[in-house]
């Protein structure tokens, strides 16, 4: 919970405690530090919570656990009170390494242990104010060098999500970046499943809320799958209205560039055309697609949606799932149609993708021995080197003209015609 800005109209300081000893040295430690002792009251954490709930949080907070049941659960409470910024220390009788951890990931900034004295309390307030004057990365460095990349599937079921997860997992794997993976599909998503991860209530809360959205509340909502991954997604319940206009995807985007190296969002393509500005800071756009007639199709769609409503954003194509000599469109008439080369294919790897699933895996990990592992390596290191992808003949201009490139009836008949001659038997 701590933050870099203290915002001048609330009040500095305030305590809450359980008992009058430790009342009594939070006075003291106050006085000392300069802050009003009377900002020092006798509450435990529920009467915190209510008396932040009539008035804005302070700068620093110390608040007492010692009369909770279950800290960590009974915590969230205060997170809807807090303002962003606020820096809290917690004070608490219970001596294990494992709370201790736990808080301080949830955003405490510290955890002291009571009874207490008056030097550890002037020194834990010495040490939170000090985490208020530290400026942010951005401030510090100037503007952060982020890349921000949207994966959409052409169709359902074209393994977008698979893709973007692996994506993100070789980003901070083996190009050592921090990656923010947002999986958009508020409903279905996949990928903290895919990565046996719990998504949390995050997306939801920011869906709802997106004032809340800052570096804070980043860190208390995102699922951490590894030192350098984060993942925001979500499993809302089935027929829950998620009223957005699309402020809080916008924010995310806009915290992810402070606190990351890379953004990876899994964008469904309803969620693509509802709010397209979500791509408004996005370098490229992966349209994963298969080797089918509605897929390419879609493909030319999308492209040219990309072309008007995203001009910024360099589209890279990516067939998925390509079987050995069986397509159901060459390659060679899938990139005629598109007007655009294939950028990478990858082939169906039914063994790695049941390794994924049965190990809680990114299909790079479960596949990094296998062919599937190596073009997922070149796709990621092309991306993350900023490479620009040679986009075929030229831009697309309107969907009409774009559709009227793929001669539909000519590839029905031949699907068609392909059929007996597959079943026919031997003369």
């Amino acid at each position: 919970m701590t933050s870099s800005t203290q915002p001048g109209s609330r009040d500095p300081f305030a305590a809450f405690a359980c008992d009058d000893p430790t009342l009594d040295a939070l006075r003291a430690a106050a006085g000392a530090m300069g802050f009003a002792p009377e900002k020092c009251l006798r509450a435990d954490l529920r009467g915190a919570v209510q008396s932040l709930s009539v008035a804005p949080s302070p700068a620093i907070l110390v608040i007492d656990l010692s009369e909770c049941s279950d800290p960590l659960n009974e915590i969230v409470a205060l997170e809807e009170v807090c303002e962003p910024g606020t820096v809290v220390i917690a004070l608490g009788r219970v001596n294990d390494v494992r709370l201790y951890r736990q808080l301080i990931a949830s955003g405490i900034h510290d955890y002291l242990l009571k009874p207490v004295a008056v030097t550890q309390l002037s020194e834990a307030l010495t040490q939170a104010r000090t985490a208020l004057a530290v400026p942010r990365a951005s401030e510090q460095d100037g503007a952060r060098e982020h890349t921000a990349i949207a994966v959409v599937g052409t169709r359902g079921g074209v393994g977008a999500s698979t893709l973007a997860t692996s994506l993100a997992w070789l980003f901070g794997e083996e190009h050592k970046r921090t990656v923010a993976l947002l999986d958009l599909d508020v409903h279905f998503g996949t990928a903290a499943l895919s990565l046996d991860l719990e998504p949390g209530r995050g997306l939801i809360d920011a869906i709802a809320d997106p004032g809340r959205i800052d570096g804070l509340f980043l860190e208390r909502a995102m699922t951490r799958a590894s030192e350098r991954l984060a993942i925001l997604s979500a499993e809302a319940p089935i027929g829950t209205g998620l009223t957005s206009d699309g402020e809080a995807f916008v924010q995310l985007e806009r915290e992810f560039r402070q606190a990351f190296d890379m953004t990876v969002i899994d964008l469904p393509r309803s969620m693509l055309m509802n709010f397209p500005q979500v791509l408004a800071e996005v370098k490229f756009v992966i349209l994963v697609a298969e080797l089918t007639l509605a897929s390419a199709r879609d493909t030319i769609r999308l492209l040219s949606w990309l072309h008007s409503h995203a001009p910024e954003a360099q589209p890279v194509v990516v067939a998925n799932k390509v079987a050995a000599g069986s397509s159901e469109i060459g390659q060679a008439e899938f990139e005629a149609s598109i007007e655009q080369k294939i950028g990478h294919s990858i082939f169906l790897d039914t063994k790695s993708a049941i390794a994924a699933a049965k190990f809680g895996q990114s299909l790079a990990e479960a596949g990094n021995a296998a062919k599937t592992g190596a073009t997922l390596r070149a796709i990621a290191a092309s991306l993350a080197s900023g490479a620009q992808h040679k986009a075929g003949s030229g831009e697309p201009t309107t969907a009409s003209s774009l559709l009227a490139r793929l001669d539909w009836k000519a590839l029905l008949n031949r699907k068609q015609a392909a059929v007996p001659a597959r079943s026919a038997p031997a003369s």
